[in-house]
């Protein structure tokens, strides 16, 4: 199973990943954590443009190959960062869910954007003004929606765990993922 977890930076989706994760018993993939490791190796700055992506889509293919479950977190920013999650699953074989961590509160979204810091070694965090300015396409793919501002990261690592549970229920052909109108 592939969990393609995608959102704004400081939304929470890190923290529901690593909770998530824990949970289903998946292994977390993280574009920031790879991205940065590029850059560290001296090969590129930032912004690295699809490297991270591509590196994450590889890394992630190679776990779904070996059977297990893998959450996906990175932005993505626009529909085809979003389809080629979904190239990913369906390479590998493997099922998906699709969810967007979103906080519905702007001056929330903004106090966790200013005040947090990085657990990424030499990475720097986006601004409030970065975030608020990102380039990020409405979503029009089904998915569920997970908001931090009405729902703690437990509760909402706990409905992504379910929404695991009701795709794996479905018993789909593998590359299928979970559509919100099935829920």
């Amino acid at each position: 199973m592939l969990v393609i977890l995608s959102g704004l930076p400081a939304t929470g989706k890190t923290t529901i990943g690593r909770l998530a994760a824990a949970d289903i018993g998946a292994v977390h993939v993280r574009v920031d954590t790879i991205e940065q490791a590029i850059v560290r190796s001296g090969l590129a700055e930032h912004p690295l443009g699809p490297a991270g992506y591509t590196v994450g889509h590889a890394v992630a293919g190679d776990i779904l190959a070996q059977g297990l479950d893998v959450i996906a977190e990175s932005v993505n920013p626009l529909p085809v960062t979003r389809s080629a999650w979904r190239g990913v699953a369906w390479w590998a074989g493997s099922a998906f869910v699709e969810a967007e961590v979103v906080c519905s509160d702007p001056v929330e979204h903004r106090r966790r954007v200013d005040t947090r810091g990085s657990d990424v070694p030499g990475l720097v965090k986006p601004r409030w003004e970065e975030v608020r300015d990102r380039e990020y396409a409405p979503w029009t793919d089904a998915r569920l929606v997970l908001d931090t501002a009405l729902h703690g990261p437990a509760d909402c690592a706990a409905m992504l765990r379910g929404a695991v549970e009701q795709e794996r229920a479905r018993g789909r052909e593998p590359g299928a993922g979970s559509s919100a109108a099935d829920r």
